[in-house]
């Protein structure tokens, strides 16, 4: 695959690691991602995986911005207030780099349109704050077999895991259910953290370099600058994955 002479410049930075090469952006390019929320966490997730040069981002919100978002949605500004988030985070991306293309899905994730809206995506980046749509983006990436990317924040704490059944518990096997929804305190350097994991992960996934965070969960207390691993279990009564 050509490059642009600002693709070239662009990405000349990242094409000097160690093996990476014209080889893994060409990975890059060619791959499509989908960013589940536009908000907190999928803003610095689509950020780093726009500019690193992934081809085709598929990112769905059905919300619109309000001031309260503005600590820490960095896709959006005032300006934005009242449009819907997918569509400012097409505006925003495509401003940071126009070689790649960006598709604005203002539908709301369920059941009936998961499997759709995800598409020919090659992962899922579960960037929501409630449990019953990360439910059924987990269902939808065992179904089309292609991993998902879980993160969540509160206040200055973080989670972080590389789904991928069945080679790692499913999302249910984690959290068998729901908490309680909440409106949760948080600064927004705190998503910042761990939608950069998430970026990362992706990352790796898409060109193969590195190891992914599969069977674990990474927890990060900023408070404490402190980052622990604990291992993932599979559960084996799991209502979605055993059997599988």
């Amino acid at each position: 695959m050509n490059f642009s002479e600002q693709e070239v410049e662009r990405y000349k930075r990242q094409v000097m690691m160690d093996g990476w090469g014209e080889e893994m952006q060409v990975k890059l390019k060619n791959s499509t991602v989908f960013i589940a929320g536009a908000g907190g966490l999928g803003s610095p997730v689509s950020i780093y995986l726009a500019v690193c040069g992934i081809g085709h981002i598929r990112i769905c919100d059905f919300d619109s911005p309000d001031m309260s978002n503005l600590n820490r949605q960095i896709l959006h500004d005032e300006s934005r207030i009242g449009t819907n988030k997918a569509i400012s985070a097409k505006m925003t991306l495509e401003r940071l780099n126009p070689s790649i293309e960006v598709t604005a899905i203002t539908d709301k994730i369920e059941a009936h349109n998961a499997d759709a809206i995800v598409g020919d995506s090659a992962i899922i980046l579960d960037c929501m704050d409630n449990f019953p749509t990360r439910y059924v983006l987990n269902e939808t990436a065992i179904k089309k077999s292609i991993p998902l990317v879980y993160g969540s924040i509160w206040g200055m704490e973080g989670r972080l895991s590389f789904i991928q059944s069945p080679e790692t518990p499913c999302l249910r096997c984690l959290f068998a259910d729901a908490p309680p929804k909440e409106v949760f305190p948080v600064v927004g350097a705190t998503p910042g953290v761990i939608g950069t994991l998430q970026a990362i992960e992706t990352i790796k996934y898409l060109t193969g370099i590195g190891r992914n965070l599969k069977n674990k969960m990474l927890v990060w207390n900023g408070t404490a600058m402190e980052f622990n691993t604990f291992k993932a279990k599979k559960d084996p009564n799991c209502i979605t994955c055993s059997g599988k």
